[in-house]
């Protein structure tokens, strides 16, 4: 069983910058609906159809947590996808990389 004697040094910050969140709850209501919607999907395809799924959820959520609408990702990332885009160019089509795109130039102070 692993001991937590010695870890103060990777637990003080938690204690001392009021920032960083150290519940899980934003964690847990992100994926509440896909726990609440498992029975019903249970039977949807294949056996594959599990992890597939899991890729989509993680998507839409990691897109989500950004405050952007995960329906135009989709739409983004499938008309990429529509030209057939090589296997070096698939790093270009994660959400990271669209929500490079999404970001609003900043805007420069006038002197």
């Amino acid at each position: 069983m692993p001991s937590a004697n010695g870890q103060w040094p990777h637990l003080e910050p938690c204690f001392t910058d009021g920032q960083i969140d150290v519940g899980n709850n934003s964690t847990e209501n992100a994926i509440r609906p896909l726990k609440l919607g498992a029975k019903n999907w249970m039977f949807i395809g294949r056996e594959d159809t599990g992890w597939r799924s899991a890729v989509i959820y993680t998507f839409v959520e990691q897109i989500r947590s950004h405050g952007k609408d995960p329906f135009a990702y989709f739409e983004w990332v499938f008309d990429k996808l529509m030209r057939n885009p090589s296997a070096d160019e698939l790093p270009d089509l994660l959400p990271s990389a669209w929500l490079e795109t999404q970001r609003e130039p900043a805007v420069e102070a006038v002197a």
